[in-house]
């Protein structure tokens, strides 16, 4: 479980630093951005699995799960205006439609993805007493993806926010691993 979790993080990371960068984004004939997105958010999933059983658990699992199905709409969304192809007339009718469309803008695009972030701190807060630094990784950076891509509008700190959200979960992840490292190391 944890090595596809880890291959999540990695596919999750790869597309961010494509997402930051237009070059790397705009891709033919595949859009290989939304499509490591896709691929890395459903096996974060699997987080669900390999955290404590327990109550904060259950909250964070619920959550991850409906981020995740979030994602995979939001994905959809933007592999249909990357079909587009840089048709103007027909990508501002395709934005009126959705913002004009509550049922399908806010669970996929303003509301829903987000969710997979938040599952993913509910479950960090798992590790707030023993991982206080991975943990507060996770916690703090992700607000600030979203906030960095909505507010700022700045692909270089989504990207640096991506990868400390991404570092602090796979921290967590292997913290047994870590731990018996730096025992072995002293």
């Amino acid at each position: 479980m944890k090595k596809i979790c880890t291959i999540g993080l990695v596919l999750f990371v790869i597309s961010y630093i494509m997402f930051s960068n237009s070059n790397l984004y705009i891709s033919r004939p595949i859009d290989f951005a939304h499509w490591f997105n896709l691929i890395g958010a459903a096996l974060l999933l699997f987080f669900n699995l390999v955290f404590p059983k327990n109550k904060i658990r259950k909250t964070g699992s619920l959550v991850t799960g409906i981020g995740v199905i979030g994602h995979i709409g939001l994905c959809t969304i933007d592999f249909i205006f990357w079909s587009l192809d840089n048709n103007p007339t027909l990508t501002s009718e395709l934005k009126l439609h959705l913002s004009n469309t509550p049922s399908i803008v806010y669970p996929f695009i303003y509301i829903g993805p987000s969710m997979l972030f938040v599952g993913l701190s509910i479950h960090a807060f798992n590790f707030i007493k023993t991982n206080p630094l991975s943990s507060l990784m996770v916690i703090l950076a992700a607000p600030m993806i979203g906030i960095s891509y909505f507010v700022l509008q700045n692909g270089d700190y989504m990207l640096l926010s991506c990868i400390v959200f991404a570092l602090g979960l796979g921290s967590l992840l292997y913290r047994d691993k870590i731990k018996q490292q730096a025992f072995n190391y002293l």
